[in-house]
């Protein structure tokens, strides 16, 4: 089987906790429920407002302003799904991010503020201003992870981190949290892995067992045991880019 459509066939996501980093991996199935990403319903290409003048792009939405929408993303570093002109979870994700990173609340509807944003130099500022030319920041507090080259990001994620509560799943205890912290990736694991709590994809480890790794629901709120999850196609595109040795910054607070 293809590594493409191994990300098709992906199940939910895990991860591991500081608590339990002495074990092997633990997978990131969100702590208490499972949450499923909502079923879109089939909508228009587009909808337009009541003055007739602006077209808002929504979840189940396609055509070829989607399409723009997706590259104009990927240019950016925050879509890294299929070119396929269809709103889907991938293409929502990356909107979110994107908004994220202007200092946007996210939400699902695409319209003329998101465009203009499009035109404006980026805003995003530096969680470590000194740190190296080549490193991963992860932001708590927006939910973002960010990849530096040359000092300039180029990669821009939605993510979902540890969910801050206390839980007992399988067996295992512990506090979903996903630590502050100046640290390093020392282990990559590509592909789908199993661990206690679930299956993790294309796992960066930076600390203990808690690492960067690939999800098929990535919620906008944190809800992991601790790893920072990432969508399956940027997950990709990540642990292509990530090699054992870079640095990673965790900051902020959940």
């Amino acid at each position: 089987m293809t590594r493409k459509f191994c990300v098709l066939a992906a199940l939910i996501a895990g991860c591991a906790l500081p608590l339990l980093a002495v074990l092997p991996a633990l997978a990131d199935d969100p702590p208490g429920q499972v949450e499923q990403p909502p079923v879109q319903a089939e909508q228009p290409a587009a909808e337009e407002e009541k003055e007739g003048t602006v077209t808002i792009l929504r979840p189940g939405a396609q055509g070829d302003m989607v399409k723009l929408l997706q590259q104009r993303l990927h240019d950016r570093g925050f879509y890294y799904g299929a070119m396929n002109g269809k709103y889907d979870v991938q293409t929502r994700y990356a909107v979110w991010a994107f908004q994220k990173s202007r200092r946007m609340r996210p939400m699902n509807a695409v319209g003329p503020k998101i465009w203009q944003e499009f035109e404006r130099p980026r805003r995003l500022r530096p969680l470590v201003p000194d740190g190296p030319a080549n490193r991963v920041e992860i932001n708590l507090t927006d939910q973002l992870l960010t990849v530096y080259r040359r000092r300039r990001p180029v990669l821009t994620s939605h993510v979902s981190t540890g969910a801050n509560v206390h839980y007992c799943e399988a067996g295992r205890c512990g506090y979903a949290i996903t630590p502050v912290g100046d640290f390093k990736v020392y282990k990559r694991v590509p592909g789908w892995e199993k661990s206690p709590l679930g299956m993790m994809f294309d796992s960066l480890y930076f600390n203990g067992g808690i690492a960067m790794h690939g999800s098929s629901v990535v919620p906008t709120k944190p809800s992991s045991h601790g790893c920072v999850r990432v969508p399956v196609p940027t997950a990709v595109r990540l642990y292509e880019m990530v090699q054992v040795g870079e640095p990673v910054y965790v900051r902020g607070k959940s």
